[in-house]
């Protein structure tokens, strides 16, 4: 790795999506400055940053000599709509502004398709909102906007393929959903370092290509097969999603995985990407088949004793 490499300021690399993007950009010749709130091992290329999103010091050290950031961190989950306020709005202005000051235009930024439909979660409401943030900025940003992630490391979708090994998948009754996988969407976010003038200030939804989605039934039988199972599948309607929310915070409290905020947000029945919000063809085009990439998880978290 060369010391001329140009330096990308990565947040969240410690996470599930981010661990991609950061072998990805080392991949590409990079070096990447990370925040992390706990001690890394050391790894070639990478200057690891103790600090996170509050920590304006740590923020300033995080981005000494990059020309792009790349803003992967955020809060998916939170007990009440203060902690995706400070996580994912307050920490996005705290970067924003100290990359302002210092003159770094290049400003990658990972939102989320439920800023489309702030009104339904405090989540969406809060990608939204840092969103506005980044538009107002005088940044050279792009916005990328992933459906439903899936891939090795993920925690979030790892509790369907542990219900599909059971023989029952529940799903939202109604609805469709657009998918990534995470391999592609990190290479999405490191092309984006770099691009040409067709991603300037634009805000893109990336996903696997197929038209109109995943319904849902037909997403939880693809996991059931990567899973070599054919699951039963349950439609649940908002009242019943709503109901396993209550007691998932009665059984795990403020770990609980399925909370009101997230009912909400299932229960809705488009998260499927806008066609013409896909990234430019010659810059990016997904990869990884869908049912493919599922199956690949699958042996990673049998192999990594995850399931």
């Amino acid at each position: 790795m060369h010391s001329e490499s140009p330096i990308v300021a990565l947040t969240g690399a410690t996470g599930f999506v981010g661990h991609s993007v950061l072998t990805e950009a080392l991949a590409q010749g990079y070096r990447v400055r990370a925040l992390t709130r706990r001690e890394q091992e050391p790894r070639e290329g990478v200057t690891w940053v103790p600090g996170d999103l509050s920590d304006t010091a740590a923020l300033s050290e995080l981005t000494r000599g990059a020309e792009a950031t790349i803003h992967v961190a955020g809060v998916t989950n939170a007990p009440d709509a203060a902690g995706f306020e400070a996580g994912n709005v307050a920490g996005t202005l705290n970067l924003i502004e100290t990359v302002v000051a210092k003159g770094i235009p290049r400003f990658i930024f990972v939102s989320s398709l439920s800023a489309r439909e702030p009104g339904l979660s405090a989540y969406g409401a809060s990608k939204a909102r840092a969103e506005k943030l980044l538009k107002a900025s005088p940044l050279d940003w792009t916005i990328v906007r992933p459906p439903a992630i899936f891939g090795p490391r993920d925690k979030e979708m790892m509790e369907l393929f542990r219900a599909a090994r059971w023989g029952l998948v529940p799903v939202p009754a109604q609805g469709r959903a657009s998918m990534i996988h995470v391999e592609d969407l990190a290479r999405l976010l490191v092309a984006l370092i770099l691009p040409g003038d067709a991603v300037h200030r634009m805000t893109f939804e990336p996903d696997d290509g197929k038209p109109e989605g995943w319904e849902h039934t037909e997403m939880a039988l693809a996991i059931g097969q990567a899973m070599g199972r054919r699951p039963k599948v349950i439609g649940l309607s908002q009242k019943a999603l709503e109901r396993v929310a209550s007691l998932d915070n009665f059984v795990r409290g403020t770990k609980a995985k399925m909370t009101k905020d997230r009912a909400a947000y299932f229960a809705h029945p488009d998260w499927v990407v806008s066609p013409g919000a896909r990234p430019p063809e010659a810059l990016w085009r997904p990869r990884i088949e869908t049912r493919e990439g599922l199956r690949s998880t699958a042996e990673w978290y049998r192999a990594n004793k995850w399931l």
